[in-house]
């Protein structure tokens, strides 16, 4: 007759340790926050910048274009 393993036996020669699920450390997401920031200035600088030359070539599409693209910006981060 062959010997059954109880199931505290099955449990602990299992190896639990290698199905940890991946934690993101604080400094991890604190990384990501300063480069979405930077990224969405400089994205804002760039826009506003298009949106002045183009008020002031008087080109009324490029405007309306650009404007379109910076209040887009605005309703991502709200």
């Amino acid at each position: 007759m062959k010997k059954r393993k109880t199931y505290a036996e099955i449990m602990k020669s299992r190896d639990t340790n290698k199905y940890k699920a991946p934690r993101e450390s604080v400094l991890d997401i604190y990384i990501q926050m300063v480069i979405d920031e930077s990224l969405f200035k400089r994205k804002k600088e760039l826009l506003e910048t298009k949106v002045n030359e183009a008020i002031d070539s008087g080109n009324e599409g490029l405007f309306m274009k650009v404007s379109a693209e910076y209040r887009k910006l605005f309703s991502k981060t709200m």
